[in-house]
C-alpha cells in the first residue's frame, strides 16, 4: 500500500497544474460588459410584452431528430455544426443550434392550440454551432427571437412582427438598419419556379463554385445566398420569384407591403432573401446593420406555415424571427450606444466600532431603497476608502464616524467634485431621491 493510499491523502499532481482557458469559439461575459446584455434584454421583454407576447424557457437540449426534421439532414448546421451526443440510455441528443423548432415542439406538447390564437411567444438564450470562430460569431452564441403560431395567415401578422423588431431596434437607439423582405411562394407556386432557376442555373454551372454546383441538384434557392464575389453577376441575371408568384401570394405580398407603410416601416424588396426548406413560405426578411463587415444580418425571419405538422402537430400557421445578440451588442458598442458601465451609488467609509454598527444598518435601508452600495467589511483611514470608492466608480461616499454616529448627521461627499454637506438619517434619503430624480432628467 501506497504512503498516500495509507494517509487518506491524495498524491500530490507532478509539474505546475495546468491553466485553464475557455474552449474556443465561446467567452466569458465580465461585469463590465453584462449591463449592456442586460440592457438589450429587458429592452426585449419591454418592447414584445406590449405586442402581448410572452416569453417562454426551452431546454437547452433536445432529440436529435427534432433538429434533423425541422432544419434538414442535408443542411450544414445539422451535418456539421450541432454538437451532438448518446446519452447514457444511447438516445441522440443535441445542443440546441436554433429555438424555433423547439417553439413548435413546446406548442405541440403543451395543447398550446387550445388556447385563443394566435399564440405570441418569445425567448432569450444560448444557441450551439460548431462554426468556424470570427468577428459577432461565436460556438456559443445568443438569440433573441418570438414566434406567433395559430390563426390564420393574414398579411397583417406578418407585417406586426417586423414593425414589433423595429421598434424593439428603435428603442435601442441601434443606427444604420436597412430592412430587405420576400416572398418566396407556397407549395403550389414555388416548385415551379425551382424548377425554372435550376434550368437556368444548369446553363451556366461550369461558372460556379463546388458549393453552388451541388446545390443545383439539392436546393437551389440557397444559390442566390451565394457571397462569392465571382458569382455575383451570375445571379443578378437569374430569374425573380416575385415574376412567378400565384395569384394568392402575389396578394399576400402584396398586402404586406402595403401594411408596413400603414405602420411607417421603412423596407427595400430583396429578392435574394430566400429560405430552403420546404415548410417556409411566403414572407421572408432580414434586417442589417452597418459596421459588422460582411456578416452584417442581425435578424432573420419569416413564415412556416408546415412546421408544425411537419413535426406531429395540426396544421399550423406560423412566423417568427430571431435576432443575433452577438451581432446586435457588437453593433451598438461600434455606434456609441452603448450605456456606460455603472458603478455604485454609495460607498460607506466607516472608522469605530460603533460606526460599523451604524454603517450596517444604512447600508440595509439604502439597499431596500434601491441603491447600489458597497459596505467594506474592514476599517479604513478615511482617505484609503475614499480612494477605494472613486476606483469602484462610486458616485457618493457616505462618511460615518465617531463623530457623525454621535451628532445623528451623516456626512455625504459627491465624488465627482469633492463638494459634501451633513444630512440626518431621513434627510439624506430625501436628498439622495432628489438627485437621483435630476440625474435621470
Amino acid at each position: 500500500m501506497s504512503e498516500s493510499s495509507a494517509t487518506g491523502q491524495q498524491p500530490k499532481p507532478v509539474g505546475k497544474p495546468r491553466k485553464f482557458q475557455a474552449i474556443k469559439g465561446v467567452r466569458d461575459l465580465l461585469p463590465t460588459e453584462t449591463p449592456l446584455w442586460n440592457h438589450v434584454e429587458e429592452t426585449a421583454r419591454i418592447v414584445f410584452e406590449t405586442f402581448s407576447f410572452g416569453e417562454i424557457r426551452l431546454p437547452i437540449f433536445e432529440p436529435t431528430e427534432l433538429f434533423a426534421r425541422s432544419i434538414g439532414l442535408d443542411t450544414d448546421v445539422v451535418s456539421k455544426e450541432m454538437y451532438t451526443f448518446a446519452d447514457r440510455d444511447e438516445s441522440m441528443i443535441s445542443l440546441r443550434p436554433e429555438a424555433t423548432a423547439s417553439v413548435c415542439r413546446a406548442y405541440i406538447e403543451h395543447g398550446m392550440q387550445s388556447l385563443p390564437a394566435p399564440v405570441k411567444l418569445y425567448y432569450l438564450g444560448p444557441m450551439f454551432r460548431r462554426e468556424r470562430p470570427q468577428k459577432g460569431r461565436y460556438r456559443q452564441f445568443y438569440q433573441i427571437g418570438a414566434e406567433v403560431l395559430g390563426g390564420n395567415d393574414a398579411p397583417g401578422i406578418d407585417a406586426e412582427g417586423i414593425e414589433m423588431v423595429m421598434t424593439y431596434f428603435d428603442k435601442l437607439e441601434l443606427q444604420g438598419l436597412e430592412l430587405g423582405i420576400n416572398s418566396i411562394g407556397c407549395r403550389d407556386c414555388r416548385p415551379k419556379y425551382v424548377e425554372i432557376l435550376r434550368a437556368e442555373l444548369l446553363k451556366v454551372k461550369d461558372q460556379l463554385g463546388a458549393d453552388s454546383q451541388r446545390r443545383i441538384e439539392t436546393n437551389p434557392l440557397r444559390v442566390l445566398d451565394s457571397k462569392l464575389e465571382s458569382e455575383q453577376e451570375i445571379i443578378a441575371t437569374l430569374p425573380h420569384m416575385a415574376a412567378h408568384l400565384c395569384a394568392a401570394c402575389a396578394e399576400h405580398f402584396a398586402e404586406v407591403k402595403r401594411q408596413l407603410e400603414l405602420r411607417g416601416v421603412i423596407y427595400r424588396e430583396n429578392w435574394r432573401l430566400v429560405r430552403g426548406l420546404d415548410y417556409y413560405m411566403r414572407t421572408t426578411f432580414e434586417i442589417t446593420a452597418h459596421g459588422l463587415g460582411s456578416q452584417n444580418a442581425i435578424c432573420g425571419g419569416g413564415r412556416y406555415d408546415g412546421l408544425v405538422e411537419l413535426l406531429g402537430g395540426p396544421p399550423t400557421k406560423g412566423i417568427g424571427f430571431a435576432i443575433g445578440e452577438d451581432r446586435l451588442i457588437l453593433s451598438l458598442q461600434e455606434s456609441g450606444k452603448a450605456p456606460a458601465t455603472q458603478g455604485r451609488d454609495i460607498y460607506i467609509a466607516w472608522m469605530g466600532e460603533k460606526a460599523f454598527a451604524t454603517a450596517v444598518r444604512a447600508a440595509k435601508d439604502l439597499r431596500s431603497a434601491g441603491y447600489r452600495v458597497e459596505l467594506p467589511a474592514t476599517e479604513q483611514k478615511f482617505g484609503k476608502a475614499l480612494s477605494h470608492a472613486d476606483k469602484l466608480g462610486s458616485r457618493f461616499a457616505l462618511i460615518l464616524g465617531d463623530d457623525e454616529v454621535s451628532s445623528g448627521e451623516w456626512t455625504l461627499k459627491t465624488l465627482a467634485d469633492g463638494s459634501q454637506a451633513k444630512y440626518t438619517e431621513n434627510d439624506l434619503l430625501d436628498y439622495l431621491r432628489d438627485a437621483t430624480a435630476t440625474a435621470q432628467e
